[in-house]
């Protein structure tokens, strides 16, 4: 049995079963909901996405004994969460589509501008007109009017899964992981101070832009690995 199916499967699916969840809840009383059930949704993308990183390391190291070796005894990853982590999972790719194809570019497979605007379809699809895009409506304003803080040229390098500004976004989106994985809020005031709401940066603390950001891995992941068994000729 291989993990295939589920690598190839889009994590956006988590979301549009959050948007079929709530789409009976009415009145403002059901406000409150809106903070538990978005942090309960991107849970289970990051913890979705960081089993698709290991099950990728997984399918690598059956095809590849020497991969196996270096990823699993002398190098290990930990739990996939973290930047750094994903990078070393999309260089192995990288690497080892590049053992059958010594060609191979991944900014010519990369189709950034697809990548991109699907990406934002798919946000603003799912939750338009919808109870989450109501509770949450200056969030997901700000999302769909901002077009600035993820571009084209920000991802999918041969050297780095994100560039800079990205790897700043992903690192904000990784600490309120960390929060909320660990229930850090539940000793801390969950109430930002007025110097944080005042630095200009506050606008990203988004849940769309934290879902955005695990879709866009997603893609690249899932482009990748479809080529991978493309040119070794896995069977799904």
């Amino acid at each position: 049995m291989n993990h295939n199916n589920f690598i190839l499967s889009p994590l956006s699916r988590i979301l549009e079963d959050l948007t079929i969840a709530t789409a009976g809840i009415y009145g403002i009383e059901t406000y409150p909901l809106c903070e538990y059930l978005m942090q309960s949704s991107f849970l289970r993308m990051t913890g979705a996405q960081e089993q698709k990183m290991k099950c990728i390391c997984w399918e690598l190291a059956t095809n590849d004994y020497e991969y196996r070796y270096e990823r699993f005894r002398k190098n290990p990853v930990g739990e996939c969460s973290s930047y750094k982590e994903k990078t070393i999972v999309y260089k192995d790719l990288i690497g080892q589509i590049q053992k059958f194809d010594e060609n191979f570019d991944v900014g010519t497979l990369l189709n950034n501008s697809r990548i991109l605007q699907e990406t934002r379809s798919d946000i603003i699809n799912i939750f338009t007109d919808t109870n989450i895009s109501m509770w949450a409506y200056n969030s997901f304003t700000e999302f769909t009017n901002d077009r600035t803080w993820l571009k084209k040229e920000h991802f999918g390098s041969k050297a780095n899964l994100f560039e800079s500004s990205l790897q700043n976004h992903y690192q904000k989106m990784y600490h309120h992981r960390n929060r909320c994985a660990h229930n850090a809020l539940s000793y801390q005031q969950n109430i930002p101070t007025l110097r944080t709401l005042s630095v200009d940066d506050y606008k990203y603390d988004n849940y769309f832009i934290r879902f955005a950001l695990l879709i866009l891995i997603d893609k690249i992941f899932i482009d990748l690995y479809a080529k991978y068994l493309e040119v070794s000729e896995v069977r799904i």
